[in-house]
């Protein structure tokens, strides 16, 4: 079997090189490839290249994800997160791949407080949202053999990430002040990367087309921006890490207190309940994923 893998070099790229390779050839690319076109704004290229490797997956872990630049640069994102995604569908369907792709809450308006399910309406606030879902359709308007993968609040131990600039200011400062009404579950890479790797070798031995649609992913249980932090602060302080005050301050605040040019959902809680009884996955807490996080990198 052989899959090519889109977006590399992201945080969900990252892991998805260790969890798809015993799956069989993975063919790997980002936007600097030189041999096969790996950059989504090159719409003819990553045709071309889809035409040229024949894999019998499509895993596109590439993005635009800088959610306020994308309102002020609304042609890019729209290229790389709508029209890229329409076009490796149909390359997809002139070979008869599948196609793998990553998706977000941000479909929805944030409203309520229940978690959201794969059927409810979408009503994104934003330019980031407005382009990921045009992704979506754009997809399953072109062929039917398609996961799509929505997610929300991603991290990975590589890189930089919101439990590390915690971190980070909490040595710096008497204290902090975090968001207190956004609402999701911290959602590691890793077990999206892992995911996806049971999810492709189930449809790779013969499980009925009928799995193909869109599927939520994302940790156990919910907390808000402020909950996250005095979670990855208290774990670190048991650990051992000194910071500027003993015990740190954390200060809950309002979305309002951090004005930004796009929009944030409050709820960004996602109903996993569609994955769980397709593939009987089971995503554990979001608690479990973090702690371990931090153990690798504090």
């Amino acid at each position: 079997m052989k899959i090519l893998l889109f977006g590399k070099d992201g945080q969900v790229g990252w892991e998805l090189q260790r969890s798809l390779t015993p799956l069989g050839q993975l063919v790997v690319l980002d936007r600097h490839s030189t041999h096969l076109c790996g950059d989504l704004t090159n719409l003819e290229g990553i045709s071309a290249t889809v035409k040229h490797v024949r894999p019998d997956v499509i895993v596109n872990a590439a993005a635009y994800t800088a959610v306020d630049k994308a309102e002020a640069d609304v042609s890019t994102a729209r290229t790389v997160n709508a029209e890229a995604p329409g076009v490796l569908a149909e390359a997809a369907k002139a070979i008869g791949a599948w196609v793998v792709h990553y998706s977000t809450d941000y479909v929805f308006d944030g409203s309520g407080d229940r978690p959201w399910e794969e059927g409810d309406a979408t009503a994104p606030l934003n330019v980031y949202g407005r382009t990921k879902l045009e992704g979506e359709q754009r997809i399953a308007a072109q062929w039917e053999k398609h996961l799509i993968l929505r997610t929300s609040w991603v991290y990975a131990a590589r890189g930089t990430n919101f439990a590390k600039t915690m971190l980070r200011l909490a040595k710096e400062r008497d204290r902090l002040r975090v968001i207190d009404d956004q609402f999701g579950a911290p959602t590691g890479a890793d077990l999206l990367a892992d995911t996806t790797a049971h999810m492709v070798r189930a449809v790779l031995l013969g499980v009925s087309d009928s799995v193909a649609g869109i599927y939520h992913v994302a940790a156990a249980g919910e907390t808000t921006w402020h909950g996250y932090a005095r979670f990855v602060i208290d774990y670190a302080s048991e650990a051992g890490m000194a910071f500027k005050r003993s015990p740190v301050m954390v200060d809950p605040v309002a979305t309002s207190a951090f004005p930004t040019p796009a929009a944030r959902p409050h709820n960004s809680r996602l109903n996993t309940a569609k994955l769980r009884d397709t593939f009987a996955l089971h995503p554990p807490p979001w608690q479990q994923g973090v702690a371990r996080m931090l153990t690798e990198t504090t």
